[in-house]
Order: C-alpha cells, then sequence, then structure tokens
C-alpha cells in the first residue's frame, strides 16, 4: 500500500513510496500532526544516487518491524536533499555539532516544533561494529522524549544558540588585494599530491573550483607551479577510472588515492563544473586530450542526461541489480567477445587482467600514455586510435544492453545553471553549434517553465511539474549561465534575463544588516534557522556564485550597488580564503576577478556573419576569465538597456567590428579576428 510520499515528483522519494513506514513529505501535514499528537518527529534525508541510503531503506525501512517501531512512536519525514538544500543544511550542521561527523543518509529526531535533539548517518537494523542497532535507537530517542524532555528542552536550546554561527559575516574593512590569492596558494601546494594529483589523500575529490583557482593564478604568472599541479591532476584523472572510458563523463569521486576505483554515481553538477575545467585548460595549453574530455563529457550529457523538453537531468545511480558499480565494470571474457580482433591491445590499454581490480571485474582505466602504448605495442598512432574508437563503440552499444542504474530525472535549476554555462562557453570556443542550440533550449525551458506566474524561480521540475521555491544558488547559477550564453551568441534576451535574476536574487536574499545573502529567499517558510553556507563545496555555494555574478553585470551594466554588494561579502571572508583555501575556490575566483582589472570586450554584427564568428572565435579559444564580452547580434536592433558599453558603440563601414575596452576606455575598434587577438593577447 503506497504512503504519502506517492504524489511526489522527487526520485528519491518515489523510492520509498512502497515502504512500510508511514513516510510523510515534509510539510504542514507532517508538522501539524506532530504538534498535535505531541509526537517527535524522525527526519531522514538522503537522495537517489547515495548508495548507503538504498542500504538503510532495504535493511531497515523495508522491514516491517522496524516500519512499525518507527510508526508507533514517530512522525516519519522523508527528504530529498538536492530538492529541499535548506533543510539538508540545518540539520546537517546540528548532526554535526552532536556527533563530529555528518553524511547521507541522514538520521535526525526532532522536537514537533522541529528543533534537533539528536542523529547521526547510517545505522544498521542491528548492533554492528559498535554502531547502534535502529531499533535500539529509536526506542531511546523515543523514551527521551517521553520521559526527559527537560533534557532534551536543554539540548535543543544549546544547539540553537550555536547553529547558524559558521554563515555569520563580520563586515570586512580590510582592502582586497592579491595578497589572499598568494596564500591560498601555498596552503594549497602543501596539500598537493605530486604523484597522483589532487589534494590529500584519499578518498579523493574532484574538487574543481579548487584547479580552476590555480588555472588564474597561473595566468597572472604568480608561479608556473600552478599549471603543472592542474595537469597533473586533470590527466590522472582522465586516464583513470573516475572517468567513464567507455561513455564520457565523471564519477562522484575516487575511493583510492589513484582516480581508480570510483563511488559510480555521476552527479549533473560534478560534469558540469569538470567539462568547464578541461576547456580552461585546453585554452592555455592547446593539449588534446583537454578537448576530448570535454566534449565526451558534454557528449554523454547531450545522450544520456537531457529530457526532451530541455533541461538536464540530475544524476546517474551507482548501483544497478542491487550491487554497485555492476554497470560499469567489465570481465576480460565480456570484453574477449565483444572486441575480436581488437581484444589483446585494448585490455592491454586499459589495464585489464583475470584478477581485476573491482571485486573480481575490471573499470577500465588507462594504464600508460598513449605515445608509450603504441610503441610498445609496435602500432602505429592511427591504429591505435582507430581501435580505441571502435572499442568504444562497442562497448558502449554492448553496454546499454545491461539493466541501467537508476536515472534521477529531476531537473534542479542551480545545477542546469552550471551546465547551461558550461554548453555556452564550449559551444563558443570550439564552434559547436549543437552545444551552443543545447544552451539555448535548456535556457528557453529554465525561462519557460522554472518560474512561476509572479516570475519567481522554481527549484525542482519533472515530468511536466514545477515546484518549490527557489534557492539563491538557483538564481545565482541561472543568471551566470544567462550571461555565459549571451557572450557566446551575442543574443541580447539573455542579458536581459540576467539582469532580471540579479534584481530578484537582491530583492530576495540580500540582508544589509549582515551584509550578505541568505540562501533562503524572505518569501521562505520559517525554519530553526535561516540558512547561509559560505563554503564551496562539491558545487559552489550561492554566495560564491551569486557574488561572481553580481560584480560581472557591474561592469556590464555599470550599475554601482551590483559591485558593492559583490564586494561586501569578499570583504567578510577574506580572512578565510587563505585559511581554507579547497573550500573557498569560487569565492576565490571571484576575488581575481574584483581585484583585477577586468577588460571590456565588445563585439557588434550580424550573429551569422562569418566576421563576427571568427570574432566570437577569437575571443573563446583563449582564457581570459576576468573579462567580460557583451554584443549585439541584430546591429539595427536598440542596444540593450543598462549597458553602457553598447552606446554609440556600432559596426564600422558596415561590417562587423570589436572593441577592447577597460574601465569603459576603448582601444580603436578593430574588423577582423586578427586585429581583435593582438589587442586581447596585448
Amino acid at each position: 500500500m503506497p504512503n504519502r510520499l506517492n504524489n511526489e515528483t522527487s526520485p528519491y522519494l518515489l523510492q520509498h513510496a512502497n515502504n512500510p513506514v508511514d513516510w510523510y513529505p515534509w510539510g504542514d501535514e507532517a508538522l501539524s500532526r506532530a504538534r498535535e499528537e505531541d509526537r517527535p518527529i524522525l527526519l531522514s534525508i538522503g537522495y537517489s544516487a547515495c548508495h548507503w541510503c538504498h542500504v538503510m531503506e532495504r535493511e531497515s525501512f523495508e522491514n516491517d518491524e522496524i516500519a512499525a517501531l518507527m510508526n508507533d512512536n514517530f512522525v516519519n519525514i522523508k527528504v530529498d536533499r538536492e530538492e529541499r538544500p535548506d533543510l539538508d543544511a540545518v540539520y546537517m550542521e546540528a548532526i554535526q555539532m552532536l556527533t563530529g561527523s555528518g553524511g547521507w543518509p541522514m538520521t535526525v529526531f526532532l522536537t514537533p516544533e522541529g528543533r534537533p535533539f539528536y542523529g547521526g548517518t547510517y545505522f544498521p537494523p542491528e548492533d554492528r561494529q559498535g554502531m547502534p542497532g535502529f531499533p535500539r535507537l529509536l526506542t531511546a530517542a523515543s523514551q527521551a522524549y517521553s520521559t526527559n524532555k527537560g533534557e532534551i528542552e536543554r539540548v535543543t536550546r544549546q544547539l540553537a544558540d550555536q547553529m547558524g554561527r559558521t554563515g555569520q559575516m563580520p563586515r570586512g574593512t580590510t582592502p582586497l588585494t592579491t595578497e589572499a590569492m598568494h596564500t591560498a596558494y601555498s596552503q594549497l601546494a602543501t596539500q598537493f599530491d605530486h604523484l597522483n594529483g589532487g589534494f590529500g589523500n584519499a578518498p579523493k575529490f574532484p574538487q574543481p573550483m579548487t584547479p580552476e583557482f590555480l588555472l588564474r593564478y597561473n595566468h597572472h604568472g604568480f608561479n608556473q607551479r600552478a599549471l603543472e599541479m592542474v595537469e597533473l591532476t586533470l590527466q590522472k584523472m582522465a586516464y583513470g577510472g573516475i572517468y567513464d572510458q567507455v561513455a564520457g563523463g565523471f564519477h562522484r569521486y575516487s575511493t583510492d588515492a589513484y582516480w581508480l576505483v570510483p563511488h559510480f554515481e555521476k552527479m549533473m553538477y560534478d560534469n558540469a563544473l569538470l567539462a568547464r575545467l578541461y576547456l580552461h585548460a585546453w585554452q592555455i595549453t592547446g593539449n588534446p586530450l583537454y578537448r576530448r574530455i570535454t566534449e565526451e563529457t558534454l557528449d554523454y550529457v547531450l545522450r544520456e542526461m537531457t529530457d526532451p523538453a530541455g533541461g538536464f537531468y540530475s544524476a546517474q545511480d551507482a548501483d544497478s541489480e542491487g550491487v554497485e558499480g555492476k554497470f560499469f565494470v567489465w570481465t576480460p571474457a565480456e570484453l574477449q567477445a565483444i572486441l575480436g580482433e581488437d581484444a589483446d591491445l585494448i585490455m592491454g590499454y586499459y589495464g585489464v587482467t583475470e584478477r581485476g581490480n573491482f571485486e573480481g571485474a575490471n573499470i577500465l582505466n588507462v594504464t600508460k600514455p598513449f605515445q608509450d602504448y603504441a610503441d610498445q605495442r609496435g602500432v602505429s598512432d592511427d591504429e591505435l586510435a582507430a581501435a580505441i574508437q571502435r572499442s568504444r563503440t562497442g562497448l558502449l552499444e554492448a553496454r546499454e544492453q545491461r539493466i541501467h542504474p537508476l536515472l534521477d530525472d529531476k531537473v534542479l535549476t542551480a545545477w542546469n545553471g552550471l551546465m547551461l554555462r558550461a554548453f555556452a562557453e564550449a559551444g563558443a570556443a570550439l564552434q559547436r553549434s549543437d552545444y551552443l542550440d543545447a544552451a539555448r533550449r535548456n535556457a528557453d525551458f529554465l525561462l519557460g517553465t522554472m518560474r512561476d506566474s509572479n516570475s519567481r524561480v522554481l527549484r525542482t521540475w519533472r515530468k511536466g511539474q514545477a515546484k518549490l521555491l527557489g534557492y539563491l544558488e538557483d538564481y545565482a547559477c541561472l543568471a551566470a549561465g544567462l550571461l555565459e550564453l549571451h557572450e557566446a551568441t551575442l543574443e541580447p534576451r539573455w542579458l536581459q534575463e540576467s539582469v532580471a535574476l540579479a534584481d530578484g536574487m537582491v530583492a530576495l536574499f540580500w540582508d544589509d544588516a549582515v551584509g550578505g545573502f541568505y540562501d533562503t529567499g524572505n518569501d521562505h517558510e520559517t525554519l530553526v534557522i535561516r540558512p547561509r553556507d559560505v563554503f564551496d563545496n562539491a558545487q559552489p555555494c550561492g554566495g560564491s556564485v551569486a557574488t561572481d555574478v553580481l560584480l560581472r553585470l557591474g561592469v556590464v551594466t555599470g550599475n554601482n550597488d551590483y559591485s558593492a554588494k559583490g564586494s561586501t561579502p569578499l570583504r567578510a571572508l577574506l580572512p578565510l580564503f587563505g585559511r581554507a583555501p579547497s573550500a573557498t575556490g569560487h569565492w576565490l575566483g571571484a576575488l581575481d576577478f574584483y581585484v583585477s582589472l577586468p577588460r571590456e570586450v565588445v563585439i557588434v554584427g550580424p550573429a551569422d556573419h562569418p566576421e563576427t564568428q571568427t570574432m566570437l572565435e577569437a575571443v573563446g579559444t583563449r582564457f581570459l576569465p576576468n573579462q567580460v564580452l557583451v554584443g549585439m547580434s541584430d546591429p539595427s536592433a536598440p542596444p540593450v538597456p543598462d549597458s553602457p558599453l553598447l552606446e554609440q558603440r556600432g559596426m564600422q563601414g558596415g561590417v562587423p567590428t570589436a572593441y577592447v575596452c577597460q574601465h569603459y576606455a576603448c582601444q580603436l575598434p578593430v574588423t577582423s579576428a586578427e586585429a581583435l587577438a593582438i589587442q586581447l593577447d596585448s
């Protein structure tokens, strides 16, 4: 008999719709019942691609006896953390304060008012390896609430006093300079793994925003080692098992220090950020490996992660048939049957053995550089490249016949904004019209579907239903993606929509009293605290993206209020950048933009004119992180409102024209891509 989750749209919640647990979604119905019956709440938070979430469901939530214990003693609420990052942030902070660690599935016991008093992460169905069994924990929490409310009141009051302090940002007065960037670089250099790339030991996460900062640091000529650190990391990742050698795209993270054995889920935000990172490395070095990884990653998204309506899906699970990684690994016998005459050559290239490297099977990984392997096997570069391409085609076709992992096909605005930006930037840089088409479709979808009748951005969509008020990251990531799409196409609509989103973002999330943004809008429901995350973790926090896009729009529009609201959080967080650079990578990029004198590039010309396209290519193939690009694809149209860069800047002699400026003072206009390139490189 389905429970109350049966009417939800989240695939994660729908996975639990047939549990014997009397689950509620978060909302007034559940909270009112808890208050009316004076019953504690059991809040369980997870996400669809979470392996241990699946384990706890099988072990506990599908167990009739455990479900009865939950139903008899608690109001049980299940939350998808990707739909409700606010609830996840609030209660994850509480769990970390109570236990010293966090993770998913998250299990939190709350008073009827929503105040946390105990919890943890995964709990086994019986006592195991020092962990209490879930039934014992349920009994203890229920008894504590019934018999010891004084102690629970003390704990909840103490927690409430401490929660939210990490988001407090006293206004800073220190001038913003490059000094914090130098300190951050020095910290990162001490944490770098000079053998395997990346930072720290196992488990190892890609942390794409940290290499992005290092690329900027190298761009200024501060230290060549910064680029060397990035290149080693990108090459090791591209050749490792964290990268899907068959279909493209990156898995979540590596369980070892060598990028070999991943947790196999694929997340949209990881692939959006990594596609841009590899693109930027290609712009700097011209290394074809980085371009290939960029294109294979975006091609994977187009092929497997794009809804016909234009949205990008959220995630692909790690498990299939109840086994982690089964969809992605191979035995030698399978490869021999599929690859035929190429089998021996390709199995050697991907390090395949009878013993395997993952539970008796093989995660494909490149064990030796392409040229070295070709020389070792006595084949030409062309022969090896052709065999690899044939093998990928054959293996992909064969893998498609397997039972697929669960696809989390909900569309999240923030993650789509990140991928929109990747497609727009790659489309311009690589002259891929299909990428630009995908970016336009996605932008049309988000603007047409992910807003209500009052233009309020919404968070999530699935199968025709959009809902939940959008968060700061939804506004900021979408605004940044649309600004990038304007730069790639010169089409004015995207810039106008980006400005409108920025205005809405400031109205909903900015607080003058604290000099920063909250993650939830002023129209959001009241929670235990109003969350404000200031750390860039697996993805940039809403505050850092908002700061970056406001600084850019401040230059584009001349709006000093944008620039002021962008720089204020930077001053408050400045001490944090040097102490915790791996948790502030996107903030450091925004700081770099602010302390540099951004360059303004204006291109005026019909979008379909060959010279306009070559000018856009001249910009797109260069790594120019501290510049903005605006333009008019229809020179006969009126200028974009509030864009001083476009005022009195038209085509010269009736041909496409480019202007390179700083602080609105321009060099002589040029009418060829070659002349533009000279100005860009000067």
